[in-house]
């Protein structure tokens, strides 16, 4: 089995991260740390921006980072895939 480390980063909207960290702090085994913070998002697609981000250009993100084993890494995602179906996870 593969247990190269890898960087797991992911970029989610702001209303959904307390539920994504308390999942990730809840796995088994444990995620043994990782570091959030907020960020602005820039691209083309601003659709579902509110009006304060179609003014300033940039949408409200929240970024997660973790250091783990590549099938670690892989594991959260799926569980994440199931149990918060986000649209908008890069």
């Amino acid at each position: 089995m593969d247990q190269s480390l890898c960087k797991l980063t992911l970029v989610y909207p702001p209303d959904i991260a307390d539920h994504l960290v308390e999942l990730v702090l809840s796995m088994e085994p444990p995620v043994r740390g990782f570091t959030t913070f907020a960020a602005e998002g820039h691209g083309f697609d601003f659709s579902k921006a509110t009006v304060r981000e179609r003014v300033r250009g940039c949408v409200e993100r929240c970024v997660l980072m973790a250091v783990m084993p590549r099938p670690r890494a892989s594991q959260l995602l799926e569980v994440l895939r199931r149990k918060i179906p986000v649209p908008h996870m890069a």
